[in-house]
């Protein structure tokens, strides 16, 4: 007992230390702790050599990393994916699944006969890491965006994927088809189990000691274990159960405040599986390096191949097929558990293991750089898949949909760029001066706008603002008023201080509307050619001034009736 206190206390160290590190170059916290696990290994310094020790840590850390990745698993988003979401997410899967088991038995990977290393690896180059995508996305402020979406939609597939294995994973050994369908049977009995305790059990004992932290935070652990240990029983895996015991959590009302209550605890035990996992890998040899970069290369490839080529066939253009494909080109964190419950099955040999691992980390520390950067990429690989032959959704007959003619077929009044604020206004426009509609271009590259606004009979170019070929071809130059209702933390490419430069060195007579995000910006805006700028909080907080005087004044619920009348008839673009 006393050797496992001091093999965690050296564990929770080395990962403090080297995650500062992480932090100041700024990479990813889960190397770090592989990092740290390693160093203090086995086959580091040896300062933890205790398998028990190792193991007992691994799969207490690896019960709460799958608890909470459940507590995060929406089902309501997944039911309202939409086609798009549901295609690509299962032409990715299924596709890159296909691949894998192709390309990895080509190369000489065992499959069967009590060896799966192919199968393995294949599953594990299938699934991208959510805890990367998420947080670069987050700090690029893209989740809203179409791309940002669509990634998100196909993270909660591949979670969904991953759990249908681990169903099926503790019976490879002996797999028929009447051995898959006993496990999804089993499978589906624990999930139903644990949906109607989540339904009609849970809500009543959490209503009950809601006002009490400490018994939420129990109750969740409990419930982590039990349904944990209902799998076990089940001959499932205690791992699957925790999964499974946190989708269920998701579903009911007081799951938000389980996952604030529970983050703590999960940061920490997060952090001892990865550290744990650090200590199992070995010092490389170079097979095991070559093996790693084969897996990296290959989902690379794979993942550009499966997600970008749905996306495409489904017309959501370039830009809308190609981000998402670079979004998800890495293996997650996931993969790690998945790698590690066949290791530890004795599925596969340690050197895939190892492999697995190091292609985790390389590919960690390039998706980085590579999602951080995906517009510059794109806008360089656009022009390079145009040449190859590939068509955008401006190309051609189709392209030309509600363009009145295209070229240089300019409007009187042009919106550059098109989200909530523009579809609002959009609204405004149809509900109180429609013949208005018949002055308005619109120039943006979604392709969902660029679909809704053609079918209106709205004139709409699809194109990247940012590009000066965009705007005259669009028609700017004979627009007399053009509107900039994107802030520049939404911009990409550019900001909204360039763009009215672009926009005043094709156009010198237009009246220009800016948005600036921040008052020290107005000025800026109206040096570069700007004639009016919107500060959207300012119009926002006199808002909230009025409501708080209506409220004083006894009036809030008239105004929320007519705010309910207002919303209920809105036909827009951008809900």
């Amino acid at each position: 007992m006393h050797e496992l206190i001091g093999d965690i206390t050296l564990c929770i160290l080395f990962a403090w230390v080297l995650g500062l590190a992480a932090h100041y170059w700024r990479q990813p916290s889960i190397l770090a702790y592989l990092v740290a696990g390693f160093a203090i290994g086995p086959f580091g310094t040896g300062w933890v050599k205790s398998q028990e020790s190792i193991s007992v840590i691994s799969e207490l850390g690896l019960i709460f990393m799958l608890f909470m990745i459940g507590l995060e698993i929406d089902l309501k988003k997944i039911i309202r994916a939409g086609p798009v979401i549901l295609i690509a997410g299962g032409v990715q899967l299924l596709g890159g699944a296909a691949l894998g088991i192709l390309f990895f038995v080509a190369i000489g990977m065992r499959m069967g006969a009590e060896s799966y290393d192919a199968l393995y690896l294949c599953v594990a180059c299938a699934l991208s890491s959510t805890v990367i995508i998420v947080k670069v996305l987050y700090e690029k402020r893209e989740l809203d965006t179409l791309p940002g979406r669509i990634t998100l939609g196909v993270l909660v597939l591949q979670d969904v994927f991953a759990i249908l294995f681990l169903a099926v994973q503790p019976s490879l050994d002996d797999l028929h088809v009447s051995v898959i369908l006993l496990s999804f049977a089993r499978a589906g009995a624990l999930v139903a189990i644990a949906l109607l305790l989540s339904r009609y059990v849970l809500p009543t004992l959490f209503h009950r000691i809601a006002r009490t932290p400490e018994l939420i935070l129990l109750g969740a652990l409990a419930w982590c274990f039990l349904i944990g240990e209902i799998a076990e029983r089940l001959h499932l895996s205690r791992e699957m159960g925790s999964l499974i015991a946190g989708v269920s959590l998701s579903t009911f009302p007081y799951a938000l405040d389980v996952t604030a209550k529970i983050t703590t605890l999960r940061d920490f035990f997060i952090t001892l599986f990865f550290v744990a996992l650090g200590m199992t890998i070995p010092i490389p040899t170079m097979s095991v390096v070559g093996l790693a970069l084969v897996i990296a290369l290959f989902t690379v490839a794979s993942r550009l191949l499966t997600t970008f080529t749905p996306l495409y066939m489904m017309r959501q253009g370039l830009r809308a097929s190609l981000l998402p494909a670079l979004n998800l080109a890495q293996i997650s964190e996931f993969s790690l558990v998945v790698i590690q419950t066949g290791a530890a099955a004795g599925h596969l040999k340690n050197g895939t293991s190892a492999a697995a691992s190091f292609a985790f980390v390389l590919l960690a520390v390039l998706s980085t750089f590579v999602i951080v950067r995906s517009d510059p990429i794109a806008r360089r690989g656009i022009p390079l898949l145009k040449r190859i032959g590939l068509r955008d959704l401006d190309a051609g007959k189709d392209g030309e949909a509600g363009h009145d003619g295209g070229h240089g077929a300019g409007r009187p009044i042009v919106l550059l760029g098109f989200f909530r604020t523009a579809s609002a206004l959009l609204s405004e426009i149809e509900r109180n001066q429609p013949a208005l509609l018949e002055q308005i271009g619109v120039v943006d590259f979604n392709p969902v706008v660029f679909r809704t606004l053609s079918d209106r009979g709205i004139q709409v170019t699809y194109g990247d603002i940012s590009n000066v070929d965009t705007l005259v071809h669009a028609g700017v130059g004979q627009a007399e008023l053009i509107i900039l209702s994107i802030p520049d933390s939404l911009l990409k490419g550019a900001n909204n201080e360039k763009l009215v430069r672009h926009v005043r060195s094709i156009n010198a007579t237009a009246k220009i509307v800016a948005t600036a995000d921040l008052l020290a910006d107005v000025n800026d805006l109206y040096n570069a050619g700007a004639d009016y700028v919107t500060v959207p909080r300012l119009s926002d907080a006199q808002v909230l001034l009025n409501l708080i005087q209506d409220a004083s004044a006894g009036l809030l619920s008239e105004r929320r009736h007519e705010a309910e009348t207002m919303l209920a008839d809105r036909r827009e673009v951008l809900p």
